[in-house]
This record gives structure tokens, sequence and C-alpha cells, in this order.
């Protein structure tokens, strides 16, 4: 009886009397050009066709579509326009640190007011899982990648396509035997008590890739550097990944979010300014978390040579890792061959044991540790929440079943509750497979990179769960920070701002799934730039699914003149 008036009240026709009543718009990305001016519609007529239909079968009353005055698209020179990493601007800030490489967003003023265009040649991206081991060379049309990496096998270019052998440097043998190697090292990793990860420095994203098929969800991060487009590459082949890079400001992460950290080669300095970086890794990793390090310097007696360094060097390098690891209370919990992992305290026991002036010292409570939004990272142990361990690695239940469990960090969040959680987790169960009348797509191969563009707990992804989908979970900088929860069960996501660019490529997700966002940020952010912004990481004939009150769709001209 429940369930039945569970979908009367989203779905049934007494939608008339609610006070904001809400409506499904689904559409693909020539409808969202559509509302910006239609530059790369080649479907207009089906497009008018499904707004027509949507309107008719629409008992709330939803009002159609009003065309508007056009974008122009961008110059072609813009078809990897990156806003808030933009390589042109890079001069402008501090070189110390890589810090011009983090986010710097153009001020309003010198935003693009055009539709970011497909590189010449584009075709539509090959279906999971075959866009795992390639991927058209004209999508992502760059060889330096290829050309400077050709002997450790992270891709090669055959005809028109990139093909990728799951190399890497140090795994110029496969992927696959350098996991094997780990599991047999982490033995969580095989049960399930490890679930969410961090690649740091991902290159082409393949110890991601791998994860997938051992039920691992990791976040691929890397900067836009001289590597040209590792994270296009990533989301090319259906991969969790977003730009990133470890430099003066915290990640869009929260705390106790990751399983593993993992840096195979990253060249990140981690013991240099204090540790901040490492303190960093330390800060998202989840107590009992395992941190993984493999290349320089782990194994440096075999290798030093190859790494035109020397043998001294390298020495010091892991004796200074070491020590700093063993300040902050980590345990070295194998090494072996060319991996190094240790493992995060659960508590703050060790903490409060050192001896008084131990460096790196305990942070105070100045910043609070989930703040991830342009937080400058400082060179201090962000200390463990009083309840930490009910959040370890050991304690949260091994996936699948972590799921569908209600996290403990729900106590901790503003208006979290069990209740409150199992309700959202139901309703939208019920949504999506709404949603899936109307997008016949979903839930197949055709739909591979997902985003839910303002989430509370992940719900719509849980849904999806056994779809061949992986689902980015953006939670607002401005909302309750709820994105502890949606690590808690195993999914991934980040904060960000949707009054500025996302972290990320044009063309980069099929199917983007905005539920309130117009509502709860209109006050903020100007409605015609988050729809540019949508229209930049959408790929062509990507769908849309837009929930939201009655108001941002009988008045679009409010919002989305140039």
């Amino acid at each position: 009886m429940k369930d039945k008036e569970l979908k009367s009240s989203f779905f049934g026709a007494d939608r008339r009397s609610r006070l904001l009543p809400l409506f499904l718009i689904v559409s693909s990305l020539c409808a969202v050009s559509f509302y910006l001016g239609g530059a790369f519609c080649s479907e207009k007529k089906t497009i008018d066709e499904t707004y027509q239909s949507l309107a008719a079968s629409d008992k709330g009353g939803c009002s159609t579509v009003i065309k508007q005055a056009p974008f122009q698209p961008c110059n072609i020179t813009m078809q990897d326009y990156t806003p808030c990493t933009d390589p042109v601007r890079w001069r402008k800030f501090d070189k110390q640190r890589m810090a011009f490489r983090e986010r710097h967003c153009p001020p309003r003023a010198e935003r693009l007011q055009c539709l970011i265009p497909p590189p010449e040649g584009y075709k539509p991206t090959m279906l999971w899982p075959k866009s795992r081991n390639e991927c058209w060379y004209k999508n992502v049309p760059y060889d330096w990648i290829n050309n400077e990496k050709a002997n450790q096998n992270w891709l090669k270019k055959k005809g028109d396509k990139f093909v990728f052998p799951g190399g890497g440097t140090m795994f110029p043998n496969g992927v696959g035997e350098y996991i094997d190697h780990m599991e047999e090292l982490i033995p969580g990793m095989k049960d399930g008590s490890v679930r969410t990860a961090l690649d740091t420095g991902c290159g082409v994203a393949s110890w991601g890739g791998d994860l997938l098929d051992r039920k691992i969800l990791a976040m691929s991060l890397a900067p836009r550097d001289n590597h040209e487009a590792q994270v296009q590459f990533a989301l090319e082949r259906g991969i969790p990944a977003m730009l990133g890079i470890i430099a003066t400001q915290r990640m869009p992460y929260p705390a106790n979010a990751f399983d593993m950290a993992h840096c195979s080669r990253c060249l990140i300095p981690w013991t240099e300014f204090g540790g901040v970086y490492l303190l960093e890794v330390d800060r998202v990793l989840r107590p009992g978390g395992f941190w993984v390090l493999s290349g320089p310097p782990v194994n440096y007696e075999v290798h030093w040579k190859g790494w035109e360094s020397t043998e001294e060097k390298q020495k010091g390098d892991l004796d200074r890792i070491k020590d700093l690891l063993d300040k902050m209370c980590y345990k070295l919990y194998a090494m072996k061959d060319d991996l190094a992992v240790w493992q995060k305290p659960l508590d703050n026991t060790c903490y409060e044991q050192r001896e008084e002036g131990t460096y790196p010292p305990v942070c105070d409570d100045a910043i609070e540790a989930d703040a991830a939004w342009y937080v400058p990272m400082r060179p201090c142990i962000v200390p463990q929440h009083p309840d930490a361990t009910r959040i370890s690695v050991d304690t949260v239940p091994k996936w699948p079943e972590r799921l569908t469990h209600a996290p403990e960090r729900l106590i901790w969040t503003a208006g979290g509750n069990t209740g409150g959680f199992n309700q959202d987790t139901r309703i939208w169960k019920e949504r999506v497979k709404h949603y899936k009348t109307l997008v016949p797509e979903l839930g197949t191969n055709k739909i591979r990179n997902v985003m839910d563009m303002n989430t509370l707990y992940g719900s719509f992804a849980a849904a999806l769960i056994d779809d061949p989908v992986w689902v980015m979970n953006v939670v607002s900088s401005y909302a309750t920070n709820s994105l502890g929860v949606v690590f808690d069960r195993g999914l991934t996501g980040t904060v960000s701002d949707w009054c500025e660019a996302f972290s990320t490529y044009p063309r980069t997700y099929d199917m983007l799934h905005v539920a309130g966002l117009f509502n709860a940020e209109s006050h903020r952010c100007e409605m015609k730039d988050v729809m540019l912004e949508m229209d930049r990481i959408l790929r062509p004939n990507g769908i849309v699914i837009v929930r939201d009150t009655r108001q941002f769709w009988t008045t679009p001209t409010s919002w989305v003149r140039p």
C-alpha cells in the first residue's frame, strides 16, 4: 500500500494539487542546444516531437518550450576548453607548488557565451565495455602520450583508433598483473572491504578501469598538463575521472571518503612543504584505509639507475616518507617488490600519545575536516571524528551490502537520519524505474557516463547500480555536505559549485540528471551559464533529465537569453 501511495505521489494524476509540482523533461544535447540556440541539433524535428509528446502527456500542464535567440558556436580552437583550468590563463597565477594548475575560473565578464564545438571528424563514443579498450582518435586527437609513453603501453594509435593495452609506467606488462600483486598484499580488495579508491596522477586511468571488474570504484584524478588530456582519455573510455591536482587547495572530497589511495609514479613530492600533500591524502582516507605507493623511491635498489637518480637520493627519499608516515601514526602494512602499502590509524589515540612538539602537529578545529571547496591545505594532521571507528574500512559493511545500509555518518550530517535515508533510497528507485520508461537507453550500454548534478545521498546512482553506468554524484558547495554519506555507500562523487564550470573536459558525459538544481541555485547562479556548462560537458546526442518546479519551464526567457 505504501509503495502505491509513493508512486502516486510522484507520478500520479494528483500532481495538479501539489503546491510545487515537479516536471520531468527529457532531452538530447540537441534539446539543450535548442534552449541555447540549436547550434548542433541535427534532429530538431525529433526534439520538437519529444517536447510536444511530453507536454501533451503531462497532466500537470507543463508548457511548451520557447525558442530563444541563438548562441553561436565557439571557435574550433576551443574544442577542448576547460574554463577553470585554461592553459591560456596559467601565466597569471603562482607557479610555486603548481598552484597555476588548480582551479582559476574566469570572472563573469570573461566567460564564453558560445557553444563548444566538437573536433572535426568526431564520432559517437564507443559503447561500454568496448570503450574501455579503444576510442576514436578524432574524438581525442592528441599524440603526446602515444609518442612519449609508447614503450610503457599506456595507449597506441592503430588506424583511426587509440587502443589501450592496459600498461603504465610501473606496470608495462599490464595492469591486471599489477593489481593481482596488490590484492595479494591487501586481501580486503577481494572481499568487498575496499570499495572506493583514489588514483592520484592517473595516466589514462588503466588502474581504475581494471578495478571496475573487481567491484572497486576508483576516482582517477589528474591535472591538465603536458600529458595532454589524461582525464579526457579516461572519460572517453568510460572510467570515472575528473581534473584535479594536489597543490595548495584541498581536493574536492570530504574527510574519510576513500578506502584506498594510490600513486603509481605520480611524482608528487610527498615530504616537501611539511608533508602537506601526504597529509591531504590522509584527510580523505577513511580510518583503516590504505595508501599504496609504487615507483620512486619504492624498490630503489633495483630501479634507481632507470630513474636517472642515485641510490643514495632514492634511499633518502624513502626514509623520509617512512619517517613522515610513522609520525602520522601509519603502519607499514606490506612492502614487496615495487609496491609499498601503509594503513591509516583507526582513531586519535596514537596522535594523543606522541611526544609534545612532534611534527606534523594535529590541526586545530578552525577548519572543519569535510570542508573541501577552495580550502587551503595546511601541514597538519586533520584529527579523526570521535566516532571515526564506526566508519572504518573494517567496520563499514562490505560491498555490496553497504550500498543500501544507512551509514553511521548520517548522524553527523545536518538533517540526516535513517528514516530519511531509507525514504530517499526508495523514492529514487521508483523514479529511476519511471525514467526508464521515458528513456529506453537508460539501463543499456548506450549510456555509460552519468552525472547527478544535485544529489543528496546518491540514491539516484544507487538505483542504477545494476546497469552498465557509473555516476558522478555532485553535492553543491553551498548545500548540506552529505557527500560523505555517498562515499559510505560505496559510490563516488565530488563537491562543486554550479555558478562555475565543472572540472572536466567537453563532451564527457552521456547523461545529466538535474533534480531541483535550478530551484536551489537560481538565487546565486545565472541559469544561462549553468545551461551553457551543461551543453559543454554533455556529449552530442547526450540526454538530460530535469526535475524542477514549474517556474523554470513556464518562464524560460528569464534565464536563457544571451
